[in-house]
């Protein structure tokens, strides 16, 4: 069956345009696809090919290629050649790495899709894929964003559900005209200031990290779905702030002000303070915020604020009965014993 469908798509010569071959127990890619210079479309997925035919590399009109759900263990080299491919199907293979040079020649490339592989990294040459506009690498392996992902100016769509990632990248600010970012199901614990640069940002799906609370500025991004289940959003027990007055005392300013300078190893400081015992002791005392990292003396709360989420927000069924309040780190220093308790607030 296979060898007929071969047989009569050659036989079309220039003229043929797209190839179909789903689910025929083919072991390997046949070299006779390198015949049809003129081919748009080759869908080889649900297959048993380990590798691609070196004949691939003729076929350089090839504007979509599905291998999902072979048995490939690297996206190949051979991929730089297909200089006018838009879509490339990879997911449900064994991939564990990209071939040196295999995003070189893919400057057209507008969807990937990596699910279901064995990726533990990105290269750096990902930053190549200039045109790149939807990327799906769900359920891999990836421990971090590389820095150099963040400069694909034409990103849309990022999704990353189902990895081991412990945090996004400060340069996430740079995906510009991102709409959608999904990240569930990972080990992230903090969101980055940044992220709230996304102006454009319409869905982000952050459930099933260990995130507790969400920069300044949080809920003034423009989603429009929000989910965030399976994080430790709740308070469990409330802390009550020992401050008995709205204003710092002199002591506590100058107190701030010498763990600070002294923390950026201020030689003038440093000299002085082994004059001064009893500052000395005083500011042995010191803490510092579980939050901002900012030093204090005395509990302050000060650095936190409570934002209701925008009601046009669309979030999770099981999150709309419960009246929750976003807890923002604004500026200065909030303390806590516990630095796990905040989250979101319950009122």
């Amino acid at each position: 069956m296979t060898e007929r469908l071969l047989i009569k798509a050659l036989s079309g010569g220039k003229n043929t345009k797209i190839i179909t071959l789903n689910g025929k127990k083919m072991t390997k890619m046949p070299s006779a696809l390198g015949k049809l210079p003129g081919l748009k479309t080759l869908v080889l997925q649900n297959n048993l090919i380990p590798k691609v035919c070196p004949e691939l590399c003729n076929l350089t009109q090839l504007t979509t290629l599905n291998l999902g759900n072979n048995l490939l263990e690297e996206v190949p080299e051979e991929m730089k050649y297909l200089t006018s491919l838009k879509n490339l199907h990879l997911s449900g293979n064994r991939i564990c790495r990209f071939a040196p040079g295999a995003c070189d020649g893919l400057q057209n490339l507008i969807l990937l899709n990596l699910n279901n592989n064995h990726l533990t990294q990105l290269p750096q040459e990902v930053s190549r894929l200039k045109s790149l506009t939807y990327m799906s690498i769900n359920y891999n392996q990836l421990a971090s964003i590389p820095r150099e992902l963040c400069f694909l100016e034409n990103l849309v769509e990022l999704q990353l559900n189902y990895n081991q990632l412990i945090c996004i990248p400060e340069k996430i600010k740079f995906l510009k005209k991102l709409q959608k970012l999904l990240l569930a199901r990972n080990n992230i614990g903090v969101l980055p200031e940044e992220l709230c640069d996304l102006k454009k940002l319409r869905i982000l799906d952050i459930a099933g990290n260990i995130i507790q609370i969400f920069p300044s500025g949080f809920q003034d991004l423009k989603l429009r779905e929000f989910y965030c289940e399976g994080n430790p959003l709740f308070l469990q027990q409330p802390v009550i702030s020992t401050q008995q007055e709205n204003v710092w005392s002199l002591q506590e300013i100058t107190s701030r002000f010498v763990m600070n300078q002294l923390a950026e190893n201020n030689p003038f400081l440093m000299d002085g303070i082994e004059r001064y015992p009893q500052v000395r002791s005083m500011i042995s005392q010191g803490k510092t915020c579980a939050i901002c990292g900012q030093y204090f003396i005395t509990v302050w709360l000060e650095c936190v604020r409570f934002v209701p989420p925008p009601k046009d927000w669309k979030i999770s069924k099981n999150l709309k009965l419960v009246p929750l309040q976003v807890l923002i780190c604004s500026y200065k220093c909030f303390t806590q014993r516990d630095p796990n308790l905040f989250g979101i607030a319950q009122v």
